[in-house]
């Protein structure tokens, strides 16, 4: 004998209320942030519907934007939700934050900080720490390659020049973008900000690698070291562009 469904499956539903049939039907805009939710989720719990477990999961995130900075180990604890949702769901925001990215490709050219900031404040934006990245360029301030420095609340100690330019002399580049984000939302470089750009660019003019720019990455927004003038030496001379505008 076939088990009964429990009254709280969606399978019991009307067609027209199912959020994957209302999908089809309607078009996702026509859905629910918990109705999306639910069909990545696809199924619920003994007792409640995946919109009921999807409702409960956004309402202890703080909504859509919450989920994204959300721990792995956080998600899992709310009934309902296993390693295998909690996977689905990272894989979900993680392709969302890769489709708003503007495209940065090997030989694309860099012509301002607001291209920078495009690229790279999707993937940022939701972060719980700091994360520092160098990018770098070519003569012709074209796009070589990219790489994480550092993970954590900036230090002198955390990110030492000598790590910073190794890769970049490896790779020749001749010249080098820093960005790092604020967790907090505010854009606004923090002393040791200057203090450490200060030292990245006296690093970079020693070793004829000049740092075209720093820029902090806020939520939505942004400031640039070489749009405000703040660079000092020879990173001044190649700077990429004034615009703050995102």
């Amino acid at each position: 004998m076939t088990p009964k469904r429990p009254a709280s499956s969606i399978t019991t539903w009307p067609e027209s209320e199912r959020p994957r049939e209302r999908l089809l039907a309607r078009g996702a805009d026509a859905l629910s942030d918990a109705q999306l939710l639910a069909i990545l989720l696809r199924t619920g719990r003994r007792d409640s519907s995946a919109v009921q477990v999807a409702i409960e999961l956004l309402s202890r995130s703080g909504g859509v934007s919450g989920l994204a900075t959300c721990g792995l180990e956080e998600l899992c604890a709310i009934p309902g939700m296993g390693p295998a949702k909690v996977a689905q769901l990272k894989a979900a925001i993680e392709l969302g934050r890769r489709s708003l990215a503007a495209p940065l490709s090997t030989g694309t050219r860099i012509s301002s900080s607001a291209e920078i900031y495009r690229h790279f404040h999707p993937m940022l934006r939701d972060q719980k720490h700091e994360i520092f990245k160098v990018i770098l360029l070519d003569a012709k301030n074209t796009f070589v390659k990219e790489a994480t420095v550092s993970k954590g609340s900036l230090t002198l100690s955390i990110v030492h020049p000598r790590e910073v330019f190794a890769f970049a002399v490896r790779e020749s580049a001749a010249g080098v973008i820093f960005l790092h984000n604020h967790p907090s939302g505010d854009p606004t470089p923090s002393l040791e900000d200057r203090q450490l750009t200060d030292r990245l660019v006296a690093a970079g003019h020693l070793l004829g690698i000049p740092v075209l720019d720093h820029i902090v990455i806020g939520d939505s927004r942004y400031i640039s070291f070489a749009d405000e003038g703040w660079l000092i030496g020879d990173g001044a001379a190649r700077q990429i562009g004034r615009s703050r505008m995102a």
